[in-house]
């Protein structure tokens, strides 16, 4: 197993490392009820809910503040980019529920880890501290979403 010795994170860019969490617990809830037989339309909703309280907003924060601190042709944002246009289109696809969301697990996952490990390593790199600033600033009121109200997973 491959160990990463854990990352300095800037201030500034900690509230969306923090939801890159709960983007990794997203994927241990679907794989929980996976586990326990849920019925993939049930886990489907909570998938739908987690895309709007949670994906959609956070997609555009880094799409509107984080990204443009690279030019928009670096590879790492091409790569950023695309695979929030492939997240979205599995989190938005009810017709094959079960198979979107073993794909969205999967890629959520990779995904993140993608951001955190490399792609916001490259941004602490060469942001300015007066781009850093704005984005704390943008960030300091994040607030969390209400818990779900259908924890399948706990059952």
């Amino acid at each position: 197993m491959e160990v990463h010795k854990p990352i300095k994170r800037h201030k500034a860019l900690q509230p969306l490392s923090r939801q890159h969490h709960f983007g990794l617990l997203f994927g241990w809830k679907i794989r929980k009820g996976f586990a326990k037989n849920i019925a993939p339309e049930r886990m489907m909703k909570y998938a739908s809910w987690f895309y709007s309280h949670e994906i959609e907003p956070h997609f555009n924060d880094e799409e509107k503040y984080l990204f443009p601190i690279l030019d928009p042709s670096h590879e790492l944002i091409e790569r950023a980019l695309k695979e929030h246009r492939r997240l979205k289109r599995l989190f938005l696809d009810t017709a094959h529920p079960e198979k979107s969301l073993h794909r969205l697990e999967e890629e959520l996952d990779a995904h993140i880890r993608f951001e955190e490990r490399i792609l916001f390593n490259e941004i602490q790199k060469v942001a300015t501290q007066e781009q850093l600033d704005k984005i704390e600033e943008i960030h300091s009121d994040i607030e969390k979403a209400p818990d779900y109200e259908d924890p399948f997973w706990d059952e």
